[in-house]
């Protein structure tokens, strides 16, 4: 991994991105750099000791660079570097509206079909016996699909809980 300064480390991040552009993919990470030899052990508030942000990129083959940047540095490098990246990612996928769309509408109708209700129409015997039958069938299956509905909203219900 090599150490580089803001300055450079701006400049070869945008190159990483133009070379990759077309085809490949960048990981970046920050994190709070620790001094080496310390406790991993949470500090106290009051503790005056600061703490330089470490930030890294690679393309997962040839191309690692890092660098520190100072607390009193932050907001400088931040701007610097968020105008990079809005400039870099212009190259992204926009969301498929119309898939979604599509679901939604799948997903309204399924709902309405639940709460429509099914007449059971038809005679016990003779005529129109099967056709009562299938509608009998179609009811216990909705209810059915009601059932699983309610279950699956109490489910989802209690995992955001």
């Amino acid at each position: 991994m090599q150490l580089v300064d803001n300055d450079t480390f701006l400049k070869q991040l945008a190159a990483l991105f133009e070379s990759s552009k077309d085809h490949g993919s960048i990981w970046l990470t920050h994190k709070r750099l620790a001094y080496d030899g310390e406790d991993s052990v949470m500090v106290p508030a009051d503790d005056s000791k600061e703490y330089p942000c470490l930030v890294r990129v690679t393309n997962g083959k040839d191309i690692k660079l890092s660098t520190h940047v100072l607390s009193n540095q932050l907001d400088k490098f931040l701007s610097a570097y968020g105008t990079t990246l809005k400039a870099s990612m212009t190259t992204l996928r926009k969301r498929d509206k119309k898939r979604e769309k599509q679901r939604a509408e799948q997903q309204a109708a399924r709902k309405r079909r639940l709460t429509e209700p099914i007449i059971i129409e038809g005679s016990k015997r003779g005529n129109g016996r099967r056709k009562r039958e299938r509608r009998v069938n179609a009811v216990l299956k909705q209810e059915e699909a009601r059932r699983h509905a309610q279950e699956h909203e109490a489910e989802k219900a209690k995992a955001t809980a």
